[in-house]
């Protein structure tokens, strides 16, 4: 079974989506906005992929962050500062039998689930 983790209204996951759709796999979508973030599942992310993989520092979310929030983000903090805003999880995140796949990737994503 095909796990999506996302936001519904970003673009990237609005692509990712399709994509799964045109394909025709079956997947659960999760909205980390309104369902929130499990720390154990943020914790396995980070363990399998790095924190900088998982952690999006492009966005206006982390920007607004105060520099003491921002600064020595090891895993552990890393948890507690996706949990509180999820808005920084890279998107989408993708579980899969075969691995994790964080962002969106056409190539990337039919190699990993074909």
């Amino acid at each position: 079974m095909i796990h999506l983790y996302g936001i519904p209204n970003c673009d990237t996951v609005k692509k990712a989506r399709k994509w799964l759709d045109a394909q025709g796999f079956d997947y659960t979508f999760h909205d980390y906005k309104k369902e929130g973030a499990a720390p154990e599942k943020l914790a396995a992310w980070i363990e399998a992929k790095g924190v900088d993989s998982i952690l999006n520092r492009r966005g206006t979310t982390w920007r607004k962050l105060s520099e003491a929030e921002k600064a020595d983000v090891d895993g552990a903090k890393a948890v507690t500062l996706l949990q509180a805003n999820p808005s920084i999880i890279k998107r989408p995140v993708v579980e899969h039998p075969g691995g994790l796949l964080v962002g969106f990737s056409e190539s990337e994503w039919a190699a990993a689930l074909q």
